[in-house]
C-alpha cells in the first residue's frame, strides 16, 4: 500500500539548480538499484521458503482455505485463456449456479496475463512464485517512487520500499490472500495522482492514471478504495498546507483527473456493471459481517506474528482481527520521534502525519478496543450506517494499511534526513526546507548518522519477516488426476466430490477442480454469492444433502436413520447439481461418509482406482 508522494517540483516555484543536481545525483547509482531489487526478490523468497519446500502438497497453515481459493484462480485464468471463455463468470465452481468473478476477489489482472506459465507449471507453483513475486514487485516499485521523486539517497529508498512492501499487515496478508500483496501499482498511481497539476502535461497524466487505474480494478479493488481515500486526504492536506500553490494547479489537476476518472471507467463500464448487476452479483454482506473489526489499540505496538520478534500466543489476547498495524513500540516510538523532527520543515512529513491520525482513528471501528477487550467508548463506526454504500463492504481494520504505509514512507524521510548529516546539501529551492523532501542537518554532527541508522535499524529489524507457516494437504486420488473420471462425467455434467466445497468443508475437494484445470465443474465451493434476499454470502446456499453431510462430518457418526425424505431431497439435489457421479476418497472421515452416501443413494459404491464412486445417472434422469 502507498501513500503519497509530493514530486519536489510540485512544491516550488522554480527549479533549475535543484532539479539538475538532483538528476545528476539519481544518474549514478544504478548498481544501488539492482542491489535493492535482489534483495526485495531474496525476501520474497524466504517469505515463501516453507512453500517452497514441498510446493505441490501444502497451503498456508494459517488460512488454506483461502490459499486454495487463489490456487483454483490461477486455474481459473488459465481455462478462460485456453478456451476463450468470459472470465467474468464460470460455471467451474458452484455448478449450476456459477460464480460471478467480478463480485469476487478474482485477481484477473494477473491470472490472465499469466495464464501460459499456469498451464505450463501448474496453479501450485505458480502461486507461491506469484507470492514472492508480488511483495518483491511491490517494494520495488516503492523504491523506484521514493529514489526518483522523494529522497536522495539510495539507502533512504531501501528502508522505505522494503517497508512498503514488506510491512507487518502485508507480510500478514501474504498468508493465503495474495491479492492483498499486489500493491506494486500503487506507488504509480499515487506519484501520478500528485503529478496531475503539472502544467502542459494534463493529457498524458490524466491518460496514464486512467490507465493504472483500470488496471488496478483487475488486481484488487479494496487496495485501490484504500488508495483512494488516502489520496483524497493528502490532496486536501497539500491544499489547506500550500493553498496558493494548489490553486494554481487546479486547472490542470482538475482536467487531468477527469480525463483519467473518464478513460477509466470508460475501460472498466461494463466489467463493473457485470459486478452489480450480473448473474450471481449481490448487494452488500448479510449482516455487515466486518463493519465490528477495529483494531486495537495495543496492536500498534506489538510484534506481529510472522516476524523475528512476533509471538503466536500474544495474537490469542489481541488478534481478533487483521494484524494490520502490530508495528512493535520500537518502532512506533522512532515514527513519533521522526515526525516531531521532520514536520516542521518537511512538507511531506506534515502531510504523513495527517495521513496518520485520520487512518489511525478511522480504524478503530465501532467500539474502541484495547487488549482484546472491548471498551465503554464508542469509536468512529459507529455513527457510521451498516447499509451505507461501499462503507457496508469495508473492514476498519484495513484503513490502518494506510497508516502502515505512512510509517513505510516516513522511514525513507528519516533515513534520508540522517543520511544528510555532514554533506553538503543540495542547492536549496525558493521556499528553503519546505521543498517536501527531508530536511539535512548542519554539518560537522557527524556522530549524529551513525546512531540515527542504528535507532532506525533497531526499529526495523525485529519486523524482518519469517517465512509464513505451511501444513500438508493431502494430494488429489489418481482416478481424478489421472483422468479416470473422463468417461463418467460427459460434457453437461458435474462431478460431486464428498464433502461438498464450502467455506468450512472440502478444502481437499476443491484443489480436485483446481489441480486438473477445472475440466470437471464441481457443486458448492468457496466465494461470495447472494442469498435468497440478494445479501452476499460465503458459499452457496446449502441443500439439504450437503447439510446432512457436513453434520455427519462434525459428529463423526452417521445418522440414527436415514429415511425416505433424506433420500428424496438427496436425489432432488444430485438432479439440481445436474450430477453424474458422487466421488469419495482418502479422508478422515472416510467410513461415516461411505455409509452416509450408500444410505442416501440406496446402493453400495464401486472402488476405482483410489475412491469410492457412486454411479448416479441412473437416479437424476
Amino acid at each position: 500500500m502507498a501513500v503519497p508522494v509530493i514530486h519536489p517540483l510540485l512544491t516550488t516555484d522554480s527549479e533549475p539548480v535543484e532539479a539538475q543536481s538532483t538528476r545528476r545525483l539519481r544518474r549514478r547509482p544504478a548498481r544501488a538499484d539492482v542491489l535493492a531489487i535482489g534483495a526485495y526478490v531474496l525476501l520474497g523468497v524466504l517469505v515463501c521458503l516453507h512453500y517452497w519446500a514441498d510446493v505441490q502438497n501444502r497451503v498456508s497453515s494459517h488460512l488454506p482455505t483461502d490459499h486454495s481459493w487463489f490456487e483454483w484462480l490461477f486455474a481459473h485464468g488459465a481455462y478462460s485463456v485456453s478456451h476463450l471463455e468470459n472470465p467474468l463468470f464460470t460455471t467451474r465452481q458452484n455448478a449450476p449456479d456459477g460464480v460471478n468473478m467480478m463480485a469476487n476477489t478474482s485477481l484477473l489482472g494477473v491470472t490472465l496475463p499469466l495464464a501460459p506459465l499456469t498451464l505450463l507449471l501448474g496453479p501450485q507453483v505458480m502461486y507461491a512464485l506469484y507470492l514472492g513475486g508480488a511483495l518483491a514487485a511491490t517494494a520495488g516499485t516503492s523504491y523506484w517512487v521514493l529514489s526518483r521523486h522523494l529522497v536522495r539517497s539510495r539507502a533512504a529508498a531501501f528502508v522505505g520500499g522494503a517497508f512498503l512492501g514488506f510491512a507487518p499487515g502485508i507480510v500478514h496478508h501474504a498468508n493465503g490472500q495474495p491479492n492483498f500483496v499486489s500493491n506494486f501499482l500503487l506507488p504509480l498511481i499515487v506519484l501520478r495522482v500528485f503529478r496531475l497539476g503539472e502544467p502542459g502535461r494534463w493529457r498524458r497524466n490524466g491518460i496514464v492514471l486512467g490507465l493504472l487505474v483500470a488496471y488496478q480494478i483487475f488486481i484488487n479493488e479494496e487496495m485501490l478504495l484504500l488508495t483512494a481515500l488516502a489520496c483524497l486526504v493528502a490532496v486536501v492536506a497539500y491544499a489547506v498546507l500550500r493553498p496558493r500553490a494548489a490553486w494554481r494547479q487546479a486547472g490542470a489537476y482538475a482536467a487531468a483527473l477527469g480525463l483519467g476518472g473518464g478513460l477509466a471507467l470508460l475501460l472498466t463500464a461494463y466489467p463493473i456493471w457485470f459486478q452489480f448487476n450480473g448473474p450471481q452479483s449481490y448487494r452488500g454482506l448479510q449482516g455487515g459481517v466486518f463493519h465490528n473489526w477495529g483494531e486495537d489499540l495495543a496492536a500498534f505496538v506489538t510484534f506481529p506474528r510472522d516476524t523475528i520478534a512476533g509471538d503466536e500466543a500474544v495474537e490469542k489476547t489481541i488478534g481478533l482481527t487483521e494484524q494490520n498495524t502490530w508495528f512493535g513500540w520500537p518502532l512506533v516510538v522512532v515514527a513519533i520521534v521522526a515526525l516531531v523532527l521532520l514536520v516542521r520543515r518537511s512538507l511531506v512529513a506534515r502531510i504523513l502525519a495527517v495521513l496518520a491520525v485520520v487512518f489511525t482513528v478511522a480504524s478503530l471501528g465501532p467500539v474502541i478496543r484495547l487488549n482484546g477487550v472491548e471498551t465503554e467508548t464508542a469509536g468512529p463506526w459507529s455513527y457510521i450506517p451498516d447499509d451505507l454504500p461501499l462503507v457496508e463492504m469495508m473492514m476498519p481494520t484495513r484503513l490502518a494499511l494506510v497508516v502502515a504505509a505512512a510509517v513505510g514512507v516516513l522511514l525513507a524521510l528519516a533515513w534520508d534526513a540522517v543520511a544528510g548529516n555532514g554533506r553538503p546539501p543540495v542547492p536549496a529551492p525558493r521556499t528553503p526546507g519546505d521543498d517536501g523532501t527531508a530536511p539535512t542537518a548542519r554539518p560537522g554532527r557527524r556522530w549524529l548518522r551513525p546512531v540515527g541508522y542504528a535507532v532506525i535499524a533497531l526499529a526495523v529489524l525485529p519486523l524482518l519477516p519469517r517465512p509464513l507457516p505451511a501444513q500438508p494437504v493431502d494430494p488429489p486420488p489418481r482416478f481424478i488426476t489421472s483422468g479416470g473420471w473422463r468417461p463418467y462425467v460427459p460434457d453437461g455434467r458435474t462431478l460431486v466430490p464428498v464433502p461438498i466445497p464450502s467455506n468450512v468443508h472440502g478444502l481437499p475437494t476443491l484443489r480436485w477442480s483446481a489441480l486438473t484445470r477445472q475440466e470437471f465443474p464441481v457443486p458448492g465451493g468457496y466465494f461470495i454469492g447472494p442469498n435468497e434476499l440478494g445479501e452476499g454470502v460465503f458459499g452457496a446456499p446449502n441443500r439439504p444433502t450437503s447439510t446432512l453431510i457436513y453434520s455427519t462430518m462434525d459428529r463423526n457418526a452417521t445418522p440414527m436413520a436415514i429415511t425416505d425424505e433424506n433420500r428424496r431431497q438427496a436425489v432432488e439435489d444430485l438432479r439440481f447439481w445436474k450430477a453424474s457421479v458422487v466421488v469419495l476418497g482418502a479422508h478422515p472421515r472416510e467410513v461415516v461418509l461411505r455409509e452416509l452416501m450408500t444410505a442416501l443413494l440406496g446402493a453400495p459404491p464401486q472402488r476405482v482406482d483410489d475412491v469410492w464412486l457412486w454411479d448416479v445417472r441412473p437416479l437424476v434422469r
